[in-house]
C-alpha cells in the first residue's frame, strides 16, 4: 500500500524558512517522479486540478520549479530514508497554504496534479507579514 505522509508544516514570519518533508513508502518500482502541490486557503473546495505545482524532481533528479518559487524554494530526496523534502527560505505571506506531496512511478516529470497519482493528506504552512 503506497503511502504518503507529510510533516514540518508550522507558522512562520514573512522572511523565515520551514523545511517540510514527505515520508514515502509501498512503491514496487525505485523509478519515482515526486512533486510538491499547494493550494490556498479559502480554496480547499476548487477543482483538485488547480492544486498548483511549486516544485518537482524526476527519476533522475533533475528538478523542476515554479516561477513563483525559484530561488527561495529548494526540493530534494534522500533515498536511504525515502524521504522528499521542500526547504523554503524567504517566505512571503502569500506562500501560506496547504502544502501536498505528491509521487508517480515513472521516469519523467509533468508538474501538474494530473499526472500524480499518489498524494500525502497535506500540511499547514502559514506566513505572517
Amino acid at each position: 500500500q503506497v503511502q504518503l505522509v507529510e510533516s514540518g508544516g508550522g507558522s512562520v514570519q514573512s522572511g523565515g524558512s520551514l523545511t517540510v518533508s514527505c515520508v514515502i513508502s509501498g512503491f514496487t518500482y525505485r523509478e519515482l517522479s515526486m512533486g510538491w502541490f499547494r493550494q490556498a486557503p479559502g480554496k480547499e473546495r476548487e477543482a483538485f486540478a488547480k492544486r498548483e505545482g511549486v516544485a518537482g524532481i524526476d527519476s533522475k533528479g533533475t528538478t523542476n520549479y515554479a516561477d513563483s518559487v525559484k530561488g527561495r524554494f529548494t526540493i530534494s530526496q534522500d533515498n536511504a530514508k525515502n524521504t522528499l523534502y521542500l526547504q523554503m527560505n524567504n517566505l512571503k505571506p502569500e506562500d501560506t497554504a496547504v502544502y501536498y506531496c505528491a509521487a508517480e512511478s515513472s521516469t519523467y516529470l509533468l508538474l501538474t496534479p494530473e499526472f500524480f497519482s499518489y498524494w500525502g493528506q497535506g500540511t499547514q504552512v502559514t506566513v505572517a507579514s
